[in-house]
């Protein structure tokens, strides 16, 4: 019979909220690098300049939507 570290569940518990610290913001990154840079490259492709914020802005909903969808439902 092995003895447990009391400590474990502690330490397990913290490196899952890391994991997910570090998840959430991977997913509010990459949603502004992806959209702003189809947003960046629309505007170059047509000669405007208000692409790229409605690509940031369409990066930022959606990536929210997906950490909501992922960490916070029930």
């Amino acid at each position: 019979m092995s003895k447990k570290n009391p400590n474990s569940g502690d330490q397990n518990n913290s490196k899952n909220e890391e994991n997910a610290l570090w998840s959430i913001v991977g997913y509010l990154l990459s949603g502004l690098v992806i959209w702003g840079g189809i947003g960046w490259g629309v505007d170059n492709w047509l000669d405007t300049s208000y692409f790229v914020l409605v690509g940031l802005l369409l990066g930022a909903g959606a990536s929210i939507y997906l950490v909501w969808l992922r960490f916070g439902r029930d």
